[in-house]
C-alpha cells in the first residue's frame, strides 16, 4: 500500500466532508487538475487505501441492535483455517489477530441476545476454537475516524 502523502490526505478529507462530490468538483476545491483529482483516486481505490463503501453502513439500520466482542483462543495450527471460518459467519464484521492470551478479537452484530447465543455457538463449533470469551458492546463512544489522521497527514 502506497504511503498517502498530502495531496492524497487532502482529497481524502474533502471526500470526508462531501463522499458525493464529482471530481470536478474535488480539483476546484483543492486547486488540482482533473486529471490529477482522478488518478489519486483511482491509485488510492486500486492499491487498498480506501475502505469498501459498505464499512458506511450501521449495523442497527439492518436490524442488529446487538454489538459485542468475541476474543477466540484457538489451535495455533488452526488460525487460518478458523479466520476462514469465521469469515462465511454473516454476522461477523471484523476479526483481528491479536498477541496475548486471546488469539482472535472478532467483531460480531447481532439481533437480540438469543441471536448472539447462536452466533456464539456457531463460533465455539469451528474445529479448532478452544475457548471464547463475550463482552457485549454498550455504546459506542468514539465513532470509526479518520479526520484527525488526515488533517495531520494534510499538513
Amino acid at each position: 500500500m502506497p504511503a498517502i502523502d498530502a495531496t492524497d490526505a487532502r482529497l481524502l478529507q474533502a471526500l470526508g466532508e462531501d463522499p458525493r462530490a464529482t471530481v470536478m468538483a474535488l480539483s476546484q476545491r483543492l486547486g488540482l487538475a482533473r486529471n490529477t483529482v482522478q488518478a489519486r483516486l483511482a491509485r488510492l481505490e486500486s492499491s487498498g487505501a480506501l475502505a469498501p463503501f459498505d464499512h458506511r453502513v450501521r449495523p442497527e439500520a439492518l436490524g442488529y441492535r446487538l454489538g459485542a466482542y468475541v476474543t477466540v483462543q484457538v489451535v495455533q495450527r488452526s488460525l487460518a483455517d478458523v479466520g476462514e471460518a469465521l469469515g462465511q459467519i454473516p454476522e461477523v464484521l471484523e476479526v483481528t489477530a491479536l498477541s496475548g492470551v486471546a488469539d482472535l478479537l472478532v467483531q460480531v452484530v447481532a439481533v437480540d441476545a438469543d441471536d448472539l447465543w447462536r452466533i456464539t455457538e456457531r463460533v465455539l463449533a469451528i474445529p479448532g476454537v478452544q475457548r471464547t470469551d463475550t463482552a457485549l458492546a454498550l455504546r459506542r463512544l468514539v465513532d470509526h475516524r479518520m479526520g484527525p489522521l488526515l488533517s495531520r497527514a494534510a499538513e
